[in-house]
């Protein structure tokens, strides 16, 4: 993944739409369409290859529209420019957070140390559990 073609690609193709915000605003509000929808294709975005396309596609198959398009929502700010900022960023971020292939874990075994510490500390919580019993009355 080259991320500076990705957000340079993102930012040449995203196509916008404007709808009037719910959100802070007064007046502002009822009269601005300042809430920002910003699209993008996956297929036309630059700085993937093929296979973070690919798993991009799959984890976000729930933010994609009919298109093939991911999508993303802003409303939170008062002007237009700052969310259609904010809106671009988020795309950026989730098909760059989508497309990185997550390091393969090596499994690991705890050490005898470790080992001997767990079992000391079971033993030694016996006994605190084993000094609440009751003394034998009938001896």
């Amino acid at each position: 993944m080259r991320p500076d073609e990705l957000r340079a690609s993102i930012v040449a193709r995203a196509e916008f739409e404007y709808a009037r915000s719910g959100g802070p605003g007064g007046q502002n509000v009822n009269k601005v369409e300042t809430k920002v929808r910003a699209r993008v294709d996956l297929e036309q975005v630059d700085g993937l290859s093929q296979a973070e396309r690919d798993r991009a596609r799959s984890r976000l198959a729930g933010r994609l529209d009919a298109d093939g398009r991911v999508y993303a929502a802003v409303d939170r700010e008062r002007s237009r420019a700052a969310n259609e900022k904010a809106a671009l960023e988020r795309l950026v971020e989730l098909i760059a957070k989508a497309a990185k292939v997550p390091k393969h874990r090596v499994p690991t075994k705890p050490s005898a140390a470790a080992r001997e510490r767990r079992l000391t500390a079971k033993k030694n919580r016996a006994g605190v559990k084993k000094g609440r019993t009751r003394p034998d009355q009938g001896e």
